[in-house]
């Protein structure tokens, strides 16, 4: 099995930046596909950004697109989000999640990763 430690959240003004950090466990993190989903108060879980196994493609989600950057180091087991020019709107728990293997289309539903971290929270205040 895989865990997953999220770190690296916290309390930013609009317009700053904040690099989360996700801690894998076990020696096959190449294999899984990384997630990045965050929930706000009161509203659904929302896919924010995804990364293939090896790093070679990326997905965003439209509003963090040209502000938040996903990358992984496979040697650290880790995965990152760069989030820069941070709104309120981007306030709320984040998530990293793992999975294996997506249909075409696929990598947006949270349904579709295995493994799940804690979270971590962002507050952007304005």
């Amino acid at each position: 099995q895989v865990q997953l430690v999220e770190s690296g959240g916290g309390l930013v003004q609009a317009g700053g930046s904040l690099r989360l950090s996700c801690a894998a466990s076990g020696r096959t993190f190449s294999n899984y596909h990384m997630g990045w989903f965050r929930q706000a108060p009161g509203k659904e879980r929302e896919f924010v950004a995804r990364i293939s196994g090896s790093g070679g493609r990326t997905y965003y989600t439209d509003s963090v697109k040209d502000r938040f950057t996903i990358s992984r180091d496979n040697a650290k087991n880790t995965a990152y989000l760069q989030m820069n020019s941070l709104k309120p709107e981007d306030t709320g728990i984040y998530h990293c999640a793992a999975a294996r293997i997506f249909r075409v289309g696929g990598g947006q539903n949270p349904i579709e990763y295995e493994y799940w971290g804690q979270g971590t929270q962002v507050t952007v205040s304005s």
